[in-house]
């Protein structure tokens, strides 16, 4: 190994090195009369449109894409502390439940 290389091994960052934290939230749908992939689409606008451009949100339907009566959708959130993505996922899961019109029979979350 060249000395240059074991000094910069050895030599300390400048900067702490902060390792993000990841939480994922499922969410399964149960949709009622949707008589096309069209019509389901347009029931799940508001999820991508909203928070499908935050910068700390990743959102995704996981599951269930061709089916009309039922959808899974995935969101990721990445901040610097388990508290705030328990947070975050806390509002992002109430708000999909005021503005998406489709009950939700499942939810699952993961802390990473």
């Amino acid at each position: 190994m060249s000395d240059a290389l074991k000094k910069l091994l050895n030599a300390e960052a400048p900067h702490p090195v902060i390792t993000p934290h990841v939480g994922v939230l499922t969410l399964h749908f149960q949709l009622y009369g949707c008589e096309d992939l069209k019509a389901k689409r347009k029931v799940f606008t508001a999820l991508k449109a909203v928070w499908g451009r935050e910068p700390d949100l990743a959102v995704a339907e996981t599951s269930d894409q061709e089916a009309l009566d039922c959808a899974t959708w995935t969101i990721a959130a990445l901040g610097g502390s388990s508290r705030q993505i328990t947070e975050r996922l806390d509002q992002v899961e109430k708000a999909i439940e005021d503005r998406v019109d489709a009950a939700i029979l499942d939810v699952h979350r993961e802390i990473l």
